[in-house]
């Protein structure tokens, strides 16, 4: 009996573990901002996050259109925004980054 409670606590320490890391990061996003979109677009991360506000931010990417929206933003960054790996490995990132730090956050990035 006591070997099943410690591998049922260990198994959901690990899920637990494994749910936190798998999450969107806001930090993250605004380092894949600096590194792959700073110099395409033209401005900062501040700029860039502040064209639209929360909320907008919050429909475009329920109705799926955050790419869309990013592109509007910067055009100059249509090819990254139309990507494949966009949408699956940076999106996520990215939204929370323009979200934490919307026009009406009152939150300034360092970027």
């Amino acid at each position: 009996m006591r070997t099943y409670k410690k591998v049922a606590l260990a198994a959901i320490i690990g899920l637990g573990l494994l749910s936190t890391a798998a999450s969107a990061d806001a930090d993250k996003g605004m380092r894949i901002y600096q590194k792959k979109l700073k110099s395409v677009c033209g401005f900062s991360g501040a700029v860039f996050a502040a064209k639209h506000t929360q909320d907008e931010w919050a429909e475009a990417k329920e109705n799926g259109e955050l790419g869309k929206v990013m592109t509007e933003a910067c055009p100059a960054g249509a090819d990254f925004f139309d990507s494949a790996k966009f949408k699956k490995k940076f999106s996520s990132h990215l939204y929370d980054f323009v979200h934490d730090f919307a026009s009406d956050s009152g939150n300034i990035p360092s970027c």
